[in-house]
């Protein structure tokens, strides 16, 4: 048998899921309104007072997912196995008809077990493919797949992130080393070398190539240029693939290319004669051409994807979907040319694009991150093109896969527990300001420090008495950094408190979701649309 403990305000709908189980259950309301209020102390006094005549009979307690501390505690005092449940009442049919299965946890509640649990077996799935070495050389017979470097490459294989440091001879060393360090930290496969449109930079190529390679270590380097010169001293210097070949440069640079065996990026244009096909056609019918000519390496073929309302974006997409009927080599799909080019947040558009890109049986997915708006699009592709194999494997939709990216809306939303107790309670609405009064105890500058990635960021935080400075307080979290101040006794009014737990929520949310945080201005802006 299975006890339940919850609170009044969760108890109808924790009994209603309990119901559904067909497990045995008793569902016990504890004397508190709110059930993640409960204290070990409080179950274990709930339990000896309500169920000592039945103790032998339970097998198993689940308490509130939201409490707190540990179950350790209740399982010790009362020799039965006690662990946490979900968060949410809604997920406890879920948690009991898995119970057998899922190793529950005193100190994590149930739910996030299952989520991390379909994680790790989706991330091994990928894992277990990825190192099956003779299935690799199966897959590397067939024409749609080819090796860069040590990284198989094609639609047999995850999408491939592709992430360009532009400009990258403009920038310093020290410049040039972070940006690489972050696409890495970001889960980038391969690192490309963004060199200048017109100018010819060949005699730094060494250079930059000797700075990079021990940073992405064994992932591709490509560099992405027309320019002969450049190409050269690239292959020379050990680049793994070429970004790019197109009519104008192919006839020059193919012997070299396939002597040294490095592949190339082909573009279905010939710039140096200013040609650039429009139409599906057109496109089609010049890579497949440029193709034939470049027979003799490997090759990744770009249709080029056009921003939205630029070309056409469609038309763009219906030219990838043409070539891929008649010729099956990988294809480069450049999801930066749509995202960097549009006022949204990037995730969504990423994910978007790269299901289209796997559905077309794309290969490569390419993107820099230029602008604050785009500003984690590495992420959020190497995350979707491991959610597109997973589904394009499990022959299902993109939806519960262990893996997602959901960051400002959750899948479902909380079910408001017994509104209608609340409405006889006094309800009280500011009308007015709250005057301020400067505390004694001194003011905050609140800044965030961002590092590569979510656990090198951190939140700073400068403690002032009149206008010289005190103190610094440093912590990953705004509850680290609050209970820091709350122990030094460094704020001495309620409201600067609250004040304070706001604005450091906020910079802790802006670390999360990527956002540029100001003290005392707001995170997200209103909507500019209202829709009736």
């Amino acid at each position: 048998m299975i006890l339940i403990i919850t609170g009044h305000l969760a108890y109808p709908l924790v009994k209603q899921m309990a119901d559904k189980s067909s497990k045995e259950t008793i569902v016990h309301i504890a004397d508190t309104q709110v059930a993640a209020f409960l204290t070990p102390n409080m179950i274990i006094k709930e339990i000896r007072e309500n169920f000592s005549d039945i103790l032998d009979d339970v097998d198993l307690i689940l308490v509130p997912g939201l409490i707190r501390k540990d179950t350790f505690e209740i399982a010790e005092t009362l020799k039965i196995p006690c662990y946490k449940a979900s968060t949410d009442a809604a997920d406890l049919a879920m948690v009991l008809d898995l119970v057998d299965d899922l190793e529950l946890s005193e100190s994590k509640p149930a739910d996030k077990l299952i989520i991390d649990q379909k994680r790790k077996q989706a991330l091994k799935f990928i894992e277990d493919y990825e190192n099956d070495l003779e299935l690799r050389e199966e897959l590397l017979k067939k024409e749609n797949n080819i090796m860069v470097r040590n990284l198989p490459v094609g639609d047999d294989y995850p999408l491939r992130v592709l992430s360009e440091i532009a400009s990258a001879p403009v920038l310093s060393k020290e410049a040039l080393i972070k940006k690489a360090e972050y696409f890495v930290a970001s889960g980038s496969d391969m690192i490309d070398i963004g060199m200048i449109a017109g100018e010819d930079r060949s005699d730094e190529i060494p250079d930059l190539i000797d700075t990079l390679r021990p940073i992405v270590g064994d992932r591709p380097l490509s560099i992405d240029t027309l320019n002969p010169n450049e190409i050269r001293a690239a292959v020379e210097h050990g680049i793994d693939m070429v970004l790019s070949l197109d009519h104008g440069n192919c006839e020059e640079l193919l012997p070299y290319l396939a002597e040294k065996g490095v592949p190339a990026v082909l573009l279905p244009t010939n710039y140096s004669k200013g040609f650039v096909p429009k139409t599906p056609e057109d496109r089609v019918d010049s890579m497949l051409k440029l193709k034939d000519k470049c027979s003799s390496i490997d090759s990744v073929c770009d249709l080029v994807l056009d921003p939205v309302n630029s070309s056409s974006i469609v038309d763009s997409i219906f030219a990838y979907h043409d070539f891929h009927k008649v010729c099956k080599k990988p294809m480069f799909f450049g999801v930066g040319n749509v995202v960097e080019l549009m006022d949204t947040d990037s995730n969504g558009a990423n994910a978007l694009l790269a299901g289209i890109a796997m559905e077309l049986g794309a290969s490569i997915l390419f993107t820099p991150e230029e602008s604050g708006k785009t500003t984690g699009s590495v992420r959020e592709l190497a995350i979707a093109s491991k959610m597109m194999f997973l589904a394009k494997n499990r022959k299902s939709i993109p939806k519960d896969l262990g893996i997602d990216l959901l960051v400002f809306k959750d899948k479902k939303k909380r079910m408001d527990l017994n509104a209608e107790d609340l409405k006889e309670l006094p309800h009280y609405k500011s009308d007015e300001e709250m005057k301020f009064v400067h505390d004694k105890a001194g003011s905050f500058k609140i800044r965030v420090e961002y590092g590569i990635d979510v656990e090198s960021s951190k939140i700073v935080v400068v403690h002032y008495i009149k206008t010289k400075a005190q103190a610094v307080i440093e912590g990953h979290t705004a509850k680290e950094v609050y209970e820091e101040i709350i122990r030094k006794g460094l704020v001495s009014r309620m409201e600067h408190a609250a004040y304070l737990g706001s604005e450091l929520q906020k910079a802790e949310i802006a670390i999360l979701t990527g956002k540029e945080y100001v003290q005392d201005f707001e995170l997200f802006k209103n909507p500019q649309l209202k829709v009736d």
